[in-house]
């Protein structure tokens, strides 16, 4: 199938649908904005309900990207690719083949690397049909490999800023974790580390036996942590989690996690704002990912990608400080934020922070 031009939020996207036979996988590539460099984001293997579900997740994420590389300074556009996993045993050797073939109709417009149901190995499978994959197994120095725990690490340092905030700490703090992917249970371990308590909750009961095996936490039910009294409500599994139900739930004062998309209509961030819930944008606070993936692309070293991925509390300050004076929601200070880089880029100015 040909790539099309589609509209999201008003804006254009570039989108093309793949298939492969052999594993029955179907997937899609879309490309929301290259006006900073080529597009940039993940792969994404999810048991989607139908193709309509599938395709609004891929446009919500590719327009997050461009925001969230927008705003962390980076020299690329925003882009996701997104597959349906097939049920029972498949090919996956098959499957990556054939993002890594979809990858090449691009022609380098849009770089992949390794997201929620996907790992570095999938990426080395892409790789050896197209030069646009990172997110590959790092040698020497060299940015690169799993960029889970660099997403990790931006989070809970955007926690420590916001808990500051509200004259706190982590150690002593209650912390809610929904998620336990990569990404939250690192996030689990350095907050055990600092000194917090935790609850914890994920579909998988194999991803909590794993966590508890290493770190106290409390468990809930997956539906109801959000409702769980504590310092911070950290959602670090899938998006629109934060909406007209489980926002006025919500029994934590912070809220602030490594999922994508949390709030499920841009009304929900003012719907948290009125509640006096202080929220750290997600695509602000869990850039770490995409920062060790631009490092990766740009032959950068892991130094540099520690350099940067500490730039991402003080942003999150700044845009905090930003959303006070102008008496807006931190949300609406992020996408202001991005949306005017954008616009500069496009007219052809730098617009980089």
């Amino acid at each position: 199938m040909p790539i099309q031009s589609v509209t999201f939020d008003g804006r254009p996207q570039r989108l093309l649908a793949f298939q492969d036979p052999v594993s029955r996988a179907s997937g899609l590539i879309a490309i929301d904005s290259t006006a900073l460099g080529p597009a940039t984001g993940g792969c994404r293997l999810w048991p989607y309900d139908d193709n309509v579900a599938m395709l609004r997740d891929v446009q919500r994420l590719a327009r997050g990207m461009s925001y969230k590389n927008a705003i962390a300074g980076l020299p690329l556009g925003g882009g996701k690719s997104v597959i349906r996993r097939p049920a029972g045993d498949f090919d996956r050797v098959a499957l990556f083949r054939a993002l890594g073939r979809a990858l090449n109709e691009f022609g380098g417009d849009y770089l992949v690397a390794e997201d929620v149901g996907t790992t570095t190995g999938d990426m080395q499978v892409a790789r050896s049909v197209s030069p646009y994959v990172f997110g590959l197994p790092v040698s020497g120095g060299s940015a690169g490999g799993d960029p889970s725990p660099w997403t990790a690490l931006g989070v809970f340092l955007s926690l420590e800023i916001l808990l500051a905030r509200r004259g706190r700490s982590v150690a002593g703090s209650r912390i809610a974790v929904q998620g336990l992917g990569s990404v939250g249970a690192d996030l689990c371990r350095r907050l055990h580390a600092a000194g917090a308590s935790l609850v914890v909750a994920d579909v998988n009961e194999r991803a909590v036996a794993e966590l508890r095996a290493t770190v106290p936490a409390k468990i809930a039910a997956p539906g109801t942590i959000h409702g769980i009294e504590a310092d911070v409500f950290a959602p670090c599994a899938l998006g629109a989690g934060l909406n007209g139900t489980t926002i006025p739930e919500i029994r934590a004062g912070i809220v602030v996690g490594a999922a994508n998309n949390q709030l499920a209509t841009p009304a929900d961030a003012d719907l948290l704002h009125r509640r006096g819930i202080l929220y750290g944008p997600d695509y602000v606070v869990n850039a770490g990912g995409i920062i060790n993936v631009a490092a990766e692309y740009l032959g950068l070293t892991t130094g540099e990608v520690a350099d940067q991925v500490a730039r991402i509390g003080p942003r999150l300050s700044a845009l905090l400080d930003r959303a006070e004076a102008e008496r807006i929601t931190p949300s609406a200070a992020a996408d202001a934020t991005a949306r005017d880089i954008l616009a500069s880029a496009s007219k052809g100015r730098s617009g980089l922070p």
